[in-house]
């Protein structure tokens, strides 16, 4: 079958991707910078890859006429707190439009559970974007699904960090709402069940076994993972309150937390299981989703995760025009060191940030990460998805990777943190076995030239101290 993939490098198309290639499908990913897609050389050799701005106009001929199914899995619940829903609304309709031009017979939408009168703008929107999808000319298959719980997934993060950095929670009332979660692995069991299943046409709710509150969900969490969490909910909590609570303690951005936290107030669970039943699908409970996640985690098998989505950061579009690092008009520090074994000291480089940290004075880049934070900045909250593995597009601490080659030997790092200017940092190994790191800011206006030379002594110390110790260290 020919699917087309939109969403491609998002959290749940990245998990799909390689299941529908071991179904023997063929592939064809919608995405809108074809860098970014963090696939290896073998998969990329087995896809076709098309760039799409689905926000933009149809341009004729992007997508193959003779496609059978498509995946819709693009949300902007992430990229903003007031008009989401409007760019929501204008990606179905350009889709419907992309799809006129093609012989596809199905579409799967991954949406959300919307059973209640009331609903939140985030529900309404993805209910909103049904109703477009059905006016297409093909058969629509729309999953509903509450909070997905996987390792990665923006729910399992955020509940992860309240757990562990806070075992006393005074708490928003909203954690008393019910919601019934589902574990990744059976959002991709239910996604590839449908699969040209003309039974499967229609809207269908899927959800775990368990219907719990957030609060119970927390303390679930806490046993699993052998502590004991205290948590107290009061009523005065605002919306705008809860959301800078979500901000602060855990890893999601600001407008996520602001979108989660309207969304919260209203109870998630499923009103009915068909397509379980249908597709003979046994759900995992919430506990096996948490056990689940860990082996992943532990296994440093984390496929996808949503902290490496671009909205996580400050820029929600190409990266590829930062990746010419500029020459005129900027600032440097530039430091080179001779090396003896450039195969170690790669693997060093391919390491940086996240748990191993930046090699030289952690704590001076961990309150540098505060102060962003505390200024609607990323902070260094996201971390990293893999040990020791970067690719393209992948969040790193405050930073964006836009280069991550190893037969180049060379590693480019775009600054997401708030700047009265644009950043850099670049590692390179040349071919006389010389490392070479390269900080570039280009200033925005006087502000951004009192910023550099206001902190050239802490680069003093910070820039060389990281180069040596990314050298030496094993």
């Amino acid at each position: 079958m020919k699917i087309l993939l939109t969403g491609a490098n998002g959290y749940i198309g990245m998990r799909l991707l390689p299941l529908l290639l071991e179904l023997g499908h063929e592939v064809i990913c919608a995405v809108r910078d074809a860098e970014r897609l963090s696939v290896d050389s073998e998969t990329r050799s087995r896809i076709k890859i098309v760039e799409i701005d689905f926000l933009q106009e149809m341009t004729p001929g992007l997508i193959p006429s003779d496609i059978d199914t498509a995946y819709f899995l693009i949300h902007s619940m992430s990229s903003s707190t007031k008009e989401f829903d409007i760019l929501e609304s204008a990606t179905a309709h350009n889709f419907n439009t992309y799809l006129s031009q093609t012989n596809a017979k199905q579409v799967i939408y991954l949406s959300g559970i919307a059973n209640e009168e009331n609903l939140s703008k985030h529900l309404w929107s993805r209910k909103n974007v049904e109703g477009i999808l059905s006016q297409g000319p093909f058969e629509l298959t729309v999953l509903r699904a509450g909070i997905i719980v996987g390792s990665g997934s923006s729910s399992f993060e955020i509940i992860r960090d309240l757990c562990e950095k806070l075992p006393f929670m005074i708490t928003p009332k909203w954690v008393l709402t019910k919601t019934q979660p589902i574990a990744i692995r059976d959002v991709m069991n239910f996604l590839t069940g449908v699969l040209g299943n003309e039974l499967a046409y229609g809207s269908f709710d899927i959800a775990g076994p368990n219907v719990l509150s957030y609060k119970q969900m927390m303390m679930q969490y806490a046993k699993a993972r052998g502590f004991k969490n205290w948590i107290v909910t009061v009523p005065i909590m605002t919306p705008k309150l809860s959301s800078y609570w979500l901000y602060f303690v855990t890893s999601t951005s600001y407008k996520l937390a602001m979108n989660l936290v309207d969304s919260m107030k209203i109870e998630v669970v499923a009103k009915d299981n068909r397509l379980q039943r249908m597709l003979g699908i046994k759900t995992h409970t919430y506990i096996e989703a948490i056990d689940m996640a860990f082996k992943k985690i532990e296994q440093n098998l984390v496929v996808s995760s949503w902290k490496d989505s671009m909205v996580s950061g400050r820029f929600n579009k190409d990266l590829g025009k930062y990746i010419q690092v500029p020459k005129y008009g900027v600032l440097k520090d530039v430091q080179k060191i001779a090396i003896k074994e450039p195969d170690r000291v790669l693997k060093n480089i391919w390491k940086i940030g996240g748990d191993q940290g930046w090699y030289y004075g952690n704590w001076l880049w961990k309150t540098r990460g505060l102060m962003d934070k505390a200024i609607g900045g990323v902070g260094l909250r996201r971390g990293r998805t893999h040990p020791d593995k970067l690719s393209p597009g992948d969040s790193l601490d405050f930073w964006r990777v836009l280069l991550a080659d190893k037969k180049e030997r060379r590693l480019l790092l775009f600054a997401e943190m708030r700047l009265p200017g644009e950043a850099w940092l670049e590692f390179k190994i040349d071919a006389d076995n010389v490392l070479h790191q390269t900080a570039t800011f280009r200033p925005r206006g006087l502000r951004g030239r009192l910023y550099w030379y206001s902190i050239v002594p802490l680069h003093y110390f910070i820039f060389g101290g990281m180069i040596r110790n990314i050298a030496k260290a094993k």
